[in-house]
């Protein structure tokens, strides 16, 4: 009878163990990523500024100025990361002559927030930033690259970015997925029992319905031309999930796999094809144009 209890409570024990383990991760996950950021690159030529959203909520970053008859390019960095993982862009578009917006999302950096949500709540950080630009300059459009968190935070919450042109990259397809791929190069099969677990909290910690945390859904409202890049070996965000985002998008598009490329920084990694692409997408789309 003894050895029959032990090998009952076994299970028991493993499952225990597998909560304890799941909702510390959920905790891990969600924690704020805030930390000093400092003044701009001194090439740059920018200025600390501070906005907020519609709600109220402080963000903080960089306004590069540029060449009045040119757009504005906002650009939105990853999870746990802050504004400067976008400098390498910011310097390449400011010498095409484009104002550039460098800010850190809410709860990352030095923008104050209590939890970090998938792109949900940080997409009122994108549509602030969208709107400093065109209060700054009104003339001209704004372009955004929203790399994955930020990309998600282009397409979620009440609407997609407000934005004339959209560059995504790497931005997971709805939260069981990016989930799952996350946790199964650490963990194994583990990791796909796991995922489960902290998708089942998402509600519970952050009042979101998991439906809301869907890129791939919300992607058929977006109303501007969009370039969807991926690396075409990436593990985090698939070539398959990439390819379904861009197939989900409805409006003028384009596609682009990095050869190579796992989920990286994809202008440190293609360079001068990056660079070289993103320049053609923006100049099609806002270069010299005037907001109607």
């Amino acid at each position: 009878m003894k050895r029959l209890g032990t090998i009952v409570a076994l299970p028991v024990v493993a499952l225990a163990g597998a909560v304890t383990v799941g909702l510390l991760a959920g905790s891990i996950l969600v924690a704020p990523a805030n930390h000093p950021v400092g003044l701009p690159p001194s090439d740059l030529a920018g200025r600390s500024i501070e906005f907020r959203t519609e709600t109220g909520d402080l963000l903080r970053g960089w306004f590069v100025q540029g060449d009045r008859d040119k757009g504005g390019i906002v650009l939105v960095h990853g999870i746990r990361s802050d504004r400067r993982s976008m400098i390498d862009r910011a310097r390449f578009l400011r010498a095409a002559g484009y104002s550039v917006l460098l800010f850190d999302l809410q709860a990352h950096g030095e923008s104050p927030g209590q939890h970090i949500t998938f792109g949900y709540q940080e997409s009122a950080g994108v549509e602030a930033a969208v709107r400093f630009l065109r209060d700054h300059d009104s003339r001209n459009r704004v372009g955004v690259i929203g790399c994955s968190l930020g990309g998600a935070a282009c397409l979620l919450g009440p609407r997609p970015v407000d934005a004339d042109a959209v560059i995504l990259e790497a931005v997971y397809p709805d939260i069981g997925h990016a989930t799952a791929h996350r946790l199964h190069p650490v963990l194994g099969p583990v990791g796909d029992w796991l995922a489960p677990l902290l998708t089942l909290q998402v509600k519970g910690r952050l009042g979101i319905p998991v439906g809301e945390l869907s890129p791939i859904e919300k992607i058929g409202h977006l109303r501007a031309p969009v370039l969807v890049i991926g690396g075409a070996e990436d593990h985090r965000t698939t070539p398959e999930e990439t390819r379904a985002l861009f197939a989900a998008a409805p409006c003028s598009k384009e596609l682009w796999l990095v050869p190579g490329a796992a989920h990286v920084d994809l202008c440190r990694y293609a360079g001068a094809d990056y660079r070289r692409r993103v320049l053609e997408f923006f100049n099609k789309h806002l270069d010299g144009q005037r907001a109607g």
